[in-house]
């Protein structure tokens, strides 16, 4: 394996001029096994199971010993340099993925080509030294992923993103992030789309202000030269950059929750309305504040915000507002008039191809004056014609479809300025504000939104009864629905909410469980099952009730939950994750019932008929009655099944865990 030092431009093999969508990458197993569908894997995926298997004593064992700790290589020639930079960011994920990633190999897969590098899932590999890698190979990076790094110092982050212009996606939460990052991300980084700051907690709002653009940079946000080297040109370059106006990021998602404190109080709602206003590109934020910063933009209270934009030294928000407005009103005018003179000009053809056939040239002038541009004699035609709106009807419109972060009580001003959402993150931590039950303002702040929500999270401490009304406005179109901190009862209208939402794909349930025992039910009542509810397209049910760590075993207090579970495993054959941990009611014969069910008479593949638990992939039983021979027969069930968390079920022995280990391909937890 040749390795040689080297400076300049590298001259070997291109990147690809459109990235393609990486492959699906759900598979981890070891060469010679199937993939998820249950079909023969292909070449390349073998040749990547094999390089992986083999990184630690074949491909990286000769840098490992002769080079790691004793050069710096600015390039390596092989053994990976040659591979296109989809394969190196499979081959990066699965090492990473398999917590087999080493230094040295990590050092080999550095190479000029590569898009895309994501260390999410190995922050402890981050240090400086593996960031001079970085800056130096691989300065071509789209997207960066450095999450949970918290030993790298801004300093180095600040000089290694300086290196990398190309960034389009820059993931940093939980990273020692400071004002100089920004800066130089707002400088620097002028492709950026998707910037993720969440849990920095050394960054303050005011901070992330540079992201809006403006003449913001001094000389203290250029990165330190100690140890990266410039030539002339670029440092030249990066002086007048810090120095000059620039315009905003074109950032589409900013993700900014649990940052840093501000200097005064309400620092975060004015830094959250500067960005609203000031990024117009902007479609997906998490930031603190955002709701009392919708409420201030609706109802124009920039004054209380003067103080904090003359202490950081940027424009009043009254005036980033009349602006955005301007832009926004020249942007539907253009839009408008493209739409009026599209329509004109096809009436105007057709017209003009008449009066040639019936009056010839004689009035051509006139078809040629018809032809031409659209012009108005003054504003009341433009307005007459549907092109400017009249005086008063202008109003602001955001642009953003993902917000997270919100209360019960913003949901209204965010529904005026932002008529396009698609996904909402609520939370409250109390059931009444001054008297008022909060769940009455969700469903008036949902309606809105009817029929175009897909994404729904609801932070609750009170019963899920509550929720039902606000669910039902909403639900029809929902694909995705995540309730957390709910209480419950032996009467909470589960099936109320699942006929509401039938189109889910994934729900998400964390919740108390009932308080008070629930005896069993007769057993018609349990057969009387032909009218519940299914959930076709469900992939993800996670079901999870909270419990004491002293408790061995749930109280059964909720045994009417059976009936429900049974039919909504049965009714939902797609599912690929199930989680149900610590169930307030029997769940082995619940298992064992839905197993016996070998006929959904639903539409489906002839090849692959669908049943339930048959494409189950991942399943997390912990703290339930389920025995071992309910796994077994599940695991006979889905040959894609991978992994099961049995964790303190009591039902099971240590006996029957070890002998079933020796034999099984799928892991099984058990403590």
């Amino acid at each position: 394996m040749p390795l040689f030092r080297a400076s300049g431009e590298y001259s070997g093999a291109k990147p690809q001029p459109r990235r393609r969508r990486m492959r699906n990458m759900k598979w981890m197993g070891s060469c010679g096994e199937t993939d998820d569908d249950g079909t023969v894997l292909s070449l390349t995926r073998l040749c990547l199971l094999s390089i992986a298997d083999n990184m630690k004593e074949v491909w990286a064992k000769d840098y490992t010993d002769n080079y790691l700790d004793k050069y710096f290589f600015s390039h390596i020639m092989g053994p990976f340099n040659l591979l296109p930079s989809e394969l190196v960011e499979e081959l990066t994920w699965l090492l990473c993925n398999r917590k087999q990633l080493s230094r040295a190999a990590l050092h080999l897969l550095l190479v000029p080509q590569l898009r895309g590098l994501s260390l999410e899932m190995c922050p402890g590999l981050v240090t400086s030294a593996l960031c001079a890698h970085i800056a130096s190979r691989c300065q071509g990076l789209w997207s960066l992923d450095l999450s949970g790094a918290q030993q790298l110092p801004s300093k180095v982050l600040s000089e290694t993103i300086h290196c990398i212009p190309t960034l389009r996606s820059l993931s940093l939460a939980g990273v020692p992030c400071d004002r100089c990052v920004i800066r130089t991300i707002a400088c620097r980084c002028r492709f950026l789309r998707h910037l993720d700051v969440s849990r920095c907690h050394f960054l303050s709002p005011a901070a992330l202000l540079p992201l809006g653009g403006g003449a913001f940079c001094s000389s203290s946000g250029s990165p330190s030269k100690s140890t990266f080297h410039y030539n002339s040109t670029t440092q030249s370059s990066v002086s007048s950059s810090f120095s000059t106006p620039l315009s905003p990021l074109p950032l589409n998602s900013l993700l900014a929750l649990d940052i840093g404190f501000g200097e005064q109080e309400g620092d975060p709602v004015a830094a959250a309305a500067y960005l609203l206003l000031s990024l117009p590109c902007l479609k997906t934020v998490a930031m603190e504040g955002l709701a009392q910063a919708c409420y201030l933009i609706e109802h124009r209270e920039f004054s209380q915000t003067n103080e904090f934009t003359e202490r950081e030294g940027f424009p009043r928000l009254e005036d980033v507002w009349k602006d955005r407005r301007h832009r926004q009103g020249m942007d539907g005018w253009r839009q408008k008039k493209e739409a009026v003179g599209s329509r004109e000009n096809e009436d105007e053809d057709e017209e003009e191809r008449t009066l040639w056939e019936e009056y010839g040239s004689n009035n051509e002038e006139d078809v040629s004056r018809d032809e031409g541009p659209i012009s108005f004699q003054n504003q009341a035609e433009a307005k007459k014609r549907g092109l400017l709106s009249q005086a008063g009807d202008e109003h602001l419109i955001l642009c953003l479809k993902d917000v997270k972060g919100l209360t019960f009580d913003s949901l209204d001003s965010l529904g005026h300025l932002c008529p396009d959402i698609h996904s909402v993150s609520v939370s409250t931590d109390h059931v009444e504000t001054r008297g008022r039950c909060q769940a009455p303002m969700l469903v008036a702040g949902l309606k809105i939104w009817s029929g175009q929500l897909q994404t729904l999270s609801i932070h609750f401490p009170g019963p899920v009864l509550s929720l039902l009304p606000a669910l039902q406005v909403a639900g029809s179109s929902l694909v995705s629905l995540t309730l957390e901190g709910v209480k419950t009862s032996p009467h909470t209208p589960l099936l109320e909410v699942i006929k509401a939402c039938f189109r889910l794909r994934d729900l998400f349930i964390s919740a108390e469980p009932p308080t008070t025992p629930q005896e069993e039910e007769d057993e018609e009542d349990q057969q009387d099952y032909r009218d519940l509810p299914r959930l076709p397209n469900l992939c993800s049910l996670i079901l999870n009730f909270s419990y004491e760590h002293g408790q061995m075993k749930p109280i059964m207090s909720w045994m009417s939950l059976k009936r429900l579970l049974k039919h909504l495993l049965t009714g939902s054959p797609l599912l690929e994750k199930l989680s149900l941990v610590s169930l307030p009611c029997p769940l082995n014969c619940v298992l064992q019932e839905v197993l016996h069910v070998v006929d959904l008479e639903l539409p489906g593949p002839a090849d692959s008929p669908l049943v339930p638990l048959g494409r189950v992939q991942h399943i997390d039983l912990l703290r339930t009655d389920v025995r071992m021979m309910t796994v077994k027969s599940i695991m006979q069930r889905s040959k894609r099944l991978k992994f099961v968390d049995v964790s303190y079920c009591w039902q099971i022995t240590e006996f029957e865990w070890l002998d079933y280990q020796a034999f099984s391909k799928v892991h099984v937890v058990w403590v």
